[in-house]
């Protein structure tokens, strides 16, 4: 009897990876699944927060996947190390701050060398890629710069598009039967959903843009002013957090504005009291409101004009807010609300 085979398979939670890892099970392979933890992962966070996404499944799609599949999955927190891919991208970004080939070079190294250490033991690497899917890192003249980078080689196997591929060494050596896997290509997904569909899956995550928060417009662009403001291109995992959360207003270079925009935001914005001067409004219902950076007594007056706006006391004359600060101390402040007019659109980023 021959010996049997493991492959190790990125599991991110998106349908692609989940056909991948189920296309090798079915030809007697043992899979286990990584899934990496970075900090810009879209879901299990404000998903969970927010009142409008109260009715979508409140789960772990990777591990929800690893259940559909009856794989143990692995997850890795990466978000420290994850760093120097973000901010000093090789193969530089996507159409926004998406660093997504560097990405995938980067989580293949790391699957390397979780996989085929000794006590693990794997023999290759699978991974849900399809060639033409996204513009920066899925191209075809993009997946031997991955395969080559990640020291992977050719032990990495993307069952999905592999017939449009070299041969790969599963293939070569008769681990896997190259005719039983798939060449799809571009951006049409009903091939995946036709296949899922004739595997017996009846549910699958399909996240816009991926599953990275670094994909979108809005993110990117309080990211790239959080490095502006601070003057280096750095942050810390709290930083990348907040970023997903409220409104975000910058009235002046030194101090911006994080607005909780229902309840469940300023829950958890008010779990940040200790580490920013935040605002609560008094005398009406309305927002908790941060102030990140270094106001000084005019700003404060200012923020709390703009936080006031956001409160049910937008229309009332005057409207009292406590603002407290990191040390303790406590200020009240009696303000008129900002008319949305003098709001200008330049301090939403």
């Amino acid at each position: 009897m021959s010996e049997p085979r493991k492959a190790v398979a990125l599991i991110s939670g998106g349908l692609d990876s989940m056909l991948a890892a189920r296309v090798i099970q079915d030809q007697g392979i043992e899979v286990e699944g990584l899934n990496f933890f970075t900090g810009f992962c879209v879901e299990g966070h404000t998903h969970a927060i927010r009142a409008k996404d109260q009715a979508r499944p409140k789960r772990n799609n990777a591990l929800w996947v690893a259940e559909q599949l009856g794989i143990k999955l692995h997850i890795v927190d990466i978000s420290e190390e994850y760093k120097d891919v973000v901010l000093n991208p090789k193969h530089g970004y996507g159409q926004h701050l998406n660093p997504c080939l560097d990405c995938k070079i980067f989580m293949v190294n790391k699957a390397k060398a979780w996989g085929f250490m000794e006590d693990n033991g794997f023999d290759f690497i699978i991974t849900g890629e399809v060639i033409g899917q996204r513009p920066k890192s899925q191209r075809k003249a993009t997946m031997p710069i991955i395969a080559r980078e990640s020291g992977a080689e050719d032990r990495l196997l993307r069952p999905l598009c592999a017939k449009n591929l070299p041969e790969t060494l599963p293939e070569r050596e008769g681990w896997v039967d190259r005719e039983a896997l798939f060449d799809f290509q571009g951006r049409n997904r009903k091939p995946q959903i036709e296949l899922a569909r004739r595997l017996g899956f009846e549910d699958w995550s399909q996240p816009a843009g991926g599953c990275c928060f670094l994909t979108n417009a809005d993110y990117s662009a309080k990211l790239a002013d959080l490095w502006q403001a601070r003057g280096k291109r750095d942050y810390e995992l709290d930083d990348i957090m907040l970023l997903k959360v409220g409104r975000h207003l910058r009235p002046a270079p030194n101090f911006k504005l994080l607005i909780g925009r229902e309840e469940g935001e300023n829950q958890y914005l008010s779990g940040y009291r200790k580490q920013f001067i935040s605002l609560r409004v008094l005398s009406h219902r309305g927002p908790l409101t941060l102030v990140d950076g270094e106001p000084e007594a005019d700003d404060l007056q200012l923020a709390a004009r703009i936080a006031a706006r956001y409160s049910q006391g937008r229309e009332a004359a005057e409207v009292t807010l406590e603002a407290s600060h990191p040390d303790g101390r406590i200020d009240l402040l009696a303000v008129a609300p900002m008319p949305a007019q003098d709001i200008p659109q330049a301090w939403h980023i």
